[in-house]
């Protein structure tokens, strides 16, 4: 009877060691595209003439990043965009609510590149930007890209950007 206890005993081990790696190999190959861009979190600095530009990204959860774009004046946080990174069936979209834009809905760009330092969105139907792309230089440098098409021309604004620490 001792010998059938420490067996079972031996067995229940074997299967929650068995049970435990599963669901950790399950997990590392089951992280959505939103994991590999957890690079974009924090706030990120563009240094202009008029002053900086700030974007600032945060993980609402393991389905969505948030952010906003804004400048400081004075005291007072200006925003301009809101943003919503969300996965939706193993896909990315980039979902922007741009102040006087859009009579203020949101406007859904779809991922065509999500990588451990690059990411970008299109949406070919939206007036101006039809691409957004965001490359990360090195951990504290990246640079975002809207280009597209205005009037039959192609036109595009870079945005180098900074992590502040």
């Amino acid at each position: 009877m001792t010998k059938l206890i420490l067996l079972s005993e031996s067995f229940q081990y074997v299967a929650v060691m068995l049970i435990a790696i599963f669901l950790f190999a399950w997990d590392i190959n089951n992280l959505g595209q939103i994991d590999s861009v957890t690079w974009l979190i924090g706030t990120w600095e563009n240094k202009t003439a008029k002053g900086s530009v700030y974007e600032s990204w945060t993980k609402v959860n393991n389905m969505e990043l948030a952010g906003k774009s804004f400048k400081v004046h004075e005291e007072d946080t200006v925003v301009f965009e809101t943003i919503k990174l969300i996965e939706e069936n193993n896909v990315l979209y980039y979902i922007p609510v741009v102040k006087n834009q859009n009579d203020g809905r949101p406007v859904r760009f779809t991922s065509k590149k999500a990588t451990k330092n690059e990411l970008v969105f299109e949406n070919l139907a939206h007036d101006f930007p039809q691409r957004i792309a965001y490359t990360l230089v090195n951990n504290d440098s990246l640079v975002a890209v809207i280009s597209g098409s205005i009037n039959g021309s192609s036109r595009s604004m870079v945005f180098p950007m900074s992590r502040i620490k």
